[in-house]
């Protein structure tokens, strides 16, 4: 008894000196017309750390507790007004009850509805890089694919294949979550006025699912939650060789506990494309010739449904549809006559549609911070490929004169099913102390069907079944703690990954089962409120995709055979990156950053000849595993304020890697007897941006955009160098309702792909594009609801920090 009497005055000794030496600051938060802020955000930092928060009741009081005695800076937010600053010193009295604060409402903040800036503004987070896109971006072209070229880091080549960092291994989401169309593909079918911002994830945590060995790059769409009925409509055309238009219409209706949002959008138009390949050897030259005639729809509706202050349900769906026709046609000839010509007319008949289905239950537990997340994501996609091909082969020395000709018909059909189940917990154990659990379900199945016309092949391989499936699990844990200058977080991925490929219903290709962990680690320091250091590390893998496996025809041409390859393993990278970031005054920021990656197993293209062919001139282009391999690089942006009317952001980025490939080299002393070589290369690229925005008055500016990429070594093609400068204006009318947006892209003409290539023939050529185009566009915008959302009671841009699931 006198132990339980004497551990209990111990304590209560503890507590009563804890209590003294602890404070309070309150306040109440309301707007220009007095009315309460309810859910207004509040955040307690000392020097640029914030130490804890809280969130304004429905009255707009908040009172946050358990302060040390020092001083503090309080910061107050909420969607649609100004950020509010004020100090409080709790060094001289326990208790500071803050005067009234009145919110000022954003200048560019129209009632109820959600306002896109003039300019993209960059913001460097401690695990991303966000982009917020403004008019700048948006009239730099109809889709996603057109302005992702002026994102710092990202480049996007004449096939609409998108890089970061120099490297075509990224991992592209929507809404962060994943689709199962191509990213090339998909980019090209979501409208940009549809982007409300796009996050380059360059060295994710454990959190995260592991795929992209040179990070993640997350579009969010647009989503209101405003009060009553919002929306906004835009309309735009871009002028090339032939018009084509893009439309966007966001809208949202929010009454009482439910919120219903939708946007939708389209882009259709004719795309050209042309080009030419030299080859010395054989003195040849291959014109092509393409154009795209594609129809694409995009929409996103959903809802929210706010049970009560702790509880949320949503659901939404993304559907995405194309129809596309597309001409390739393709003329070689040899100039020295002792060679058959071939003229071939390809037509391609596209149509894929794309579904998303999402799920999501949020609960808020008493401790601000603490929350678990449930969410379900069924993604499935179609598409179906009609290829015909019309072959004319002339007599040798008579390019008049018709010697063969062969038509015949290609069909495909690709259908992939992904299904995704996560659970994530979030317990922030103390003030500085967060820890986070989590687990993930994912399966995957995949199917292509080929069928071909071509009476040259044998009979069984007129028709072909190939399907590959995939089935991952996978848990998590992150831990992390902050102290005055410093904070860490490391954490580790465990997961089991088994795959299965299936070769006309019944012949096993490829197996694969294996376990493994990806562990994570930040270093933070803050020197000061400007200064900010971090160092990271990640363990990340590539994953053989469907494309790069299957042994059937990717593409064709009279001379190229694309096809997979179904032994092809994943490569696993580590990558360890430093980052500073510098704020300077009126919003002006500087980052930096190195880079250094170590790559196993990787994954890279071989180009050889086609032996199951009595031509020599027959190529193979497939995939397959090298050794280790290294990576490193830089990169240097800035967002700078010269003037009130004139800001800058200047960005450059450097990437090296030493990649190796198998290329086909011809035999000394032969003509059509070819070997392997293993080749490597040190592949070096440059690239370089400059955003310059002029603001006039409030209603007028004027933009201006420089953009160089240095040429590129590679194993196979050596590629030059391309550059281009673009210019816009925007004005605004309406009392800002309205806006008229004007951009001439590729001033001087300049953005075109060339190369030069020795094996395995010596060639050259060149491909061009619509780069030099004029876009017009209308923005427009419309409700009456002012942003009275319950901030925490919706998940923000319906965006996961991450996943997991059991």
């Amino acid at each position: 008894m006198r132990i339980k009497l004497l551990f209990l005055f111990l304590f209560g000794t503890l507590f009563s000196m804890h209590a003294q030496n602890i404070g309070t600051i309150s306040g109440k938060v309301v707007d220009q017309k007095n009315v309460p802020v309810s859910y207004a955000t509040i955040s307690i930092k000392e020097g640029s750390a914030v130490i804890t928060g809280g969130i304004t009741d429905d009255n707009g009081d908040f009172a946050i507790k358990n302060l040390a005695l020092k001083n503090y800076t309080v910061e107050v937010q909420f969607i649609g007004y100004t950020t509010f600053t004020t100090k409080a010193d709790l060094t001289s009295q326990k208790i500071v009850a803050l005067p009234k604060i009145t919110l000022l409402e954003e200048a560019t903040q129209l009632q109820g509805v959600e306002v896109v800036q003039e300019r993209s503004t960059v913001e460097q987070k401690i695990d991303r890089r966000v982009i917020n896109v403004g008019r700048d971006l948006t009239t730099a072209g109809a889709t996603a694919s057109e302005i992702m070229n002026n994102i710092p880091s990202v480049n996007v080549d004449q096939d609409g294949k998108i890089s970061l960092r120099g490297n075509q291994n990224v991992r592209v989401l929507v809404d962060g979550r994943p689709t199962n169309m191509d990213a090339a593909q998909l980019l090209k079918q979501i409208p940009s006025t549809s982007i409300k911002k796009i996050e380059l994830i360059t060295n994710p945590s454990a959190k995260y699912n592991p795929e992209g060995m040179s990070g993640i790059i997350n579009i969010v769409l647009h989503k209101n939650s405003n009060d009553g009925f919002n929306g906004s409509l835009n309309a735009g055309i871009t002028f090339g060789e032939e018009p084509k238009f893009n439309n966007s219409l966001d809208m949202n209706y929010r009454t009482g506990k439910v919120n219903f949002f939708g946007n939708a959008g389209s882009n259709f138009g004719k795309y050209f494309n042309e080009g030419f390949i030299e080859r010395f050897d054989n003195n040849s030259q291959q014109q092509l010739d393409i154009v795209n005639d594609n129809k694409s729809y995009l929409y996103k509706i959903g809802m929210d449904f706010y049970i009560n202050d702790k509880n949320t349900i949503s659901f939404y769906t993304n559907q995405n549809a194309t129809d596309g026709n597309g001409n390739v046609d393709t003329d070689i000839r040899y100039l020295s006559n002792d060679q058959a010509n071939v003229l071939q007319l390809g037509n391609y008949l596209t149509d894929n549609k794309s579904g998303a289905y999402n799920l999501a239950y949020k609960h808020l537990f008493a401790k601000d911070g603490h929350t678990l997340d449930f969410e379900g994501n069924f993604n499935d996609y179609k598409q179906t490929q009609n290829a015909n091909f019309d072959t004319s082969t002339f007599e040798i020395g008579n390019p008049e004169a018709l010697d063969e000709r062969v038509i015949f018909s290609d069909k495909i059909i690709d259908k992939r099913e992904n299904t995704t189940l996560n659970l994530d917990y979030v317990n922030p154990l103390n003030e500085k102390t967060t820890l986070e659990l989590g687990a993930e379900s994912r399966i995957v199945r995949t199917s292509n069907d080929y069928t071909t016309g071509n009476l040259s092949l044998p009979v069984e391989n007129r028709f072909s079944n190939y399907t590959y499936d995939i089935d991952i699990y996978s848990a998590y844990a992150t831990f992390g703690q902050r102290f005055e200058k410093f904070s860490y977080q490391v954490g580790a991925r465990f997961e089991s990954y088994k795959a299965k490929a299936n070769l006309n219903k019944g012949q096993t290709t490829f197996e694969d089962d294996y376990m493994t962990v990806y562990p994570s680690a930040y270093l933070t320091y803050n020197l000061n409120e400007k200064n900010m250091f971090q160092l990271s590390y990640s363990r990340r893998v590539d994953r053989p995709s469907l494309e790069q496996t299957k042994p059937i025809r990717e593409f064709s041409t009279p001379l190229v055979t694309g096809l997979g390859n179904s032994e092809l393993e994943p490569q696993f990278t580590n990558s360890v990156e430093v980052n500073y970031t510098k704020m300077f005054g009126k919003g002006s920021s500087f980052t930096s950053g190195v880079f250094y990656r170590v790559i196993d197993n990787e994954i890279n293209r071989v180009l050889y000849n086609d032996e199951t062919t009595e031509n020599p001139n027959d190529l193979i282009m497939s995939w397959d595993n090298f050794d280790n391999n290294t990576a490193f690089g830089f990169e240097l942006s800035a967002n700078y304020k010269i003037a009130k009317w004139w800001d800058i952001q200047p960005a450059i980025d450097y990437s090296n890697i030493s990649q190796k490939g198998l290329v086909s080299v011809l035999r000394e002393g032969t003509v059509d007897e070819f070997d392997f070589v293993e080749r490597e290369v040190d592949v070096a690229a440059f690239n370089a941006r400059l955003n310059s925005n002029f603001k006039v008055n409030q209603r007028l500016s004027f933009l201006l955009f420089g953009f160089y990429r240095g040429g590129v070594d590679g194993i196979q093609n050596n590629s030059k160098e391309m550059y281009k400068i673009d210019a816009g204006g925007r004005y605004s009318l309406l009392n800002n309702k309205m806006s008229i947006s004007v951009r001439y892209n590729d001033i001087l003409d300049q953005m075109k792909f060339g190369f030069d290539s020795q094996n395995p023939y010596p060639s050259r050529g060149q491909f061009t594009w619509e780069s030099q185009t004029i876009y017009f566009g209308i923005n427009y915008m419309f409700g009456g609801g002012k942003n009275k959302a319950l901030q925490r009671k919706y998940r923000e841009d319906n965006t996961k920090q991450g996943g997991g699931m059991f």
